[in-house]
């Protein structure tokens, strides 16, 4: 497992435990697992009540939906994301259903499910790694009826495997300690008061 990082505040135990590893075991995730997970989302806020959030998952089992979301991995990725059961890729509705404008807040609103979702496994002890190195190019070739759909991230999905697994660049990744910006840095409040 990865080091346990220092907290500067006591957090709840099940966020201090996430983190997105790149080696996975094989030990399969079960449907009612993933739906316990979107479940989660399901159930995060969003602007206008809108749930923008949208959803495309598949078993690491050499089907052709698999096959097509594993293509849209840019190649560093694909090299550590083989070992995952489950790939799951992200979009949103990016107008509002109410007026057909665009809808400003649909990414902001993912974030949070994918935060419930990231959470909820974290208590399962599932693992969620985000990834933004994926082509929506690809995407858009391999699931045109999406169309309408912007595509966001993929996530890998799983428990967490033996990093011997991983290239050495890799293995390097997995043991280092999570860092964090001080809160003196994100928090601007004193600097505008």
């Amino acid at each position: 497992m990865k080091p346990i990082p220092n907290f500067a505040h006591p957090i709840y135990p099940v966020l201090q435990q996430r983190w997105s590893p790149r080696a996975f075991s094989e030990q399969m995730l079960s449907k009612a697992d993933v739906s316990i997970l979107l479940e989660a989302a399901r159930w995060a806020a969003s602007c206008m009540n809108e749930q923008p959030w949208r959803f495309v998952w598949a078993f690491n089992d050499d089907s052709p939906l698999y096959n097509k979301l594993f293509d849209c991995l840019l190649k560093g990725n694909q090299e550590w994301v083989s070992t995952a059961p489950v790939l799951m890729l992200t979009l949103v509705e990016p107008k509002f259903h109410s007026n057909g404008k665009p809808n400003p807040w649909a990414r902001h609103d993912l974030g949070l499910a994918i935060g419930n979702m990231t959470t909820q496994a974290s208590s399962m002890g599932i693992y969620i790694h985000n990834m933004g190195g994926f082509s929506a190019q690809k995407v858009q070739a391999h699931f045109p009826q999406l169309q309408d759909l912007d595509p966001v991230t993929m996530i890998a999905l799983g428990y967490p495997g033996d990093i011997a697994s991983l290239s050495e660049y890799n293995q390097k990744r997995e043991q280092e300690v999570q860092t964090r910006k001080p809160q003196t840095e994100i928090d601007l409040s004193s600097k505008l008061s």
